[in-house]
């Protein structure tokens, strides 16, 4: 699978919001609200899936009529801002745009455009994604995060959360083949939800001797986006969405992530795990892994030392693909540097 665009967002850098096209977005929080405008385009074809290379279909928010992006760019802007966005209908049929809370486009017929706006007033992480025939077409790939950060900080998840230096996104994602193949036919999938195929960004993992192992455009585990990096200190805000219909749960090695809301909803006190449930159907979680000298390593971890822990799921089908293959599934590293 080709490389998704997506985002790893810094503590320091431009002011405003830039958009993932790159993967690096970086932020300075602004003493005034601003416009951020954005076109996606919904686009439909065939990528793929490792390692048995079938094609499956997906439809995305992609960033031009040319391209398929699933997940679709991630956008981040501040509490108070204005985000205007221009949806490009390119198919047949009916589609839209929705962040729950905040935005529903209505329907955007086949092959029109709308542009809409809406005050993003919900500080914290959000999925969008298209709310027709749910949840089919967000099972296709029509979804994408948005980080709303709190006004004034560059260092904070919700006006006086633990702080981080430096976030990304990690967006999960189930797929069953046979339900897209119905679904680019224009039928109902008829058959029981057998997911065959797991993604994190886009991407899957591929083990050592695998082709594409260590190629940061096709590798989850060396996509710099999606694995982690950091020095001792570096701690990383993870903003984690569930596009798909299984229920997972997220497993970091090497330290305890710092558990700050569930659902959207802030957590009452901020416990330390290694092990998060991660719910189905649109489940989010917000955690720091905090870059600390693992406790338990031996021999200890040094500033300065390299060292990589795995991030991977704890239901055993996720981290397979093609109804067994290991380590093609949905898992990362994370990298001390």
């Amino acid at each position: 699978m080709k490389r998704r665009d997506f985002l790893k967002v810094g503590g320091a850098g431009m002011a405003g919001a830039m958009l993932g096209g790159l993967g690096l977005l970086t932020w300075t929080p602004r003493s005034h609200a601003a416009t951020i405008s954005r076109t996606f385009y919904i686009t439909e074809g065939t990528i793929p899936m490792p390692p048995d290379d079938t094609l499956v279909y997906f439809r995305g928010f992609s960033s031009s009529n040319g391209t398929l992006n699933v997940p679709g760019e991630a956008l981040i802007v501040q509490e108070g801002d204005t985000v205007e966005i221009t949806i490009v209908n390119t198919l047949a049929d009916d589609h839209s745009f929705v962040i729950d809370g905040m935005v529903d486009s209505g329907v955007i017929r086949g092959g029109q455009s709308l542009t809409f706006s809406f005050t993003a007033d919900k500080v914290g992480s959000h999925m969008y994604y298209d709310g027709v025939n749910a949840p089919y077409n967000r099972l296709l790939g029509l979804h994408g995060g948005l980080a709303v950060m709190p006004a004034g900080s560059a260092d904070e998840l919700y006006p006086g959360s633990p702080t981080f230096v430096q976030q990304y996104f990690w967006i999960f994602h189930d797929i069953d083949p046979a339900w897209h193949d119905r679904l680019s036919r224009g039928l109902q999938p008829n058959t029981e939800y057998v997911p065959r195929y797991f993604t994190i960004n886009g991407l899957t993992a591929r083990p050592p001797g695998a082709p594409g192992n260590g190629d940061p455009t096709v590798d989850a585990m060396h996509d710099p986006r999606t694995a982690l990096h950091g020095s001792i200190g570096d701690r990383t805000l993870i903003r984690i969405l569930n596009a798909g219909l299984c229920n997972q749960s997220v497993h970091t090695h090497g330290n305890h992530m710092e558990w700050l809301t569930q659902n959207g909803e802030i957590r009452p006190d901020v416990w330390e795990k290694d092990c998060l449930f991660l719910d189905g159907d649109m489940g989010a979680l917000d955690v720091i892994y905090p870059f600390a000298p693992p406790p338990d390593a031996w021999p200890p971890v040094q500033a300065g030392e390299k060292n990589d822990y795995p991030m991977h799921l704890h239901s055993e089908m996720s981290q397979t693909a093609a109804g067994g293959s290991y380590m093609f599934g949905a898992l990362t590293d994370i990298y001390f540097e």
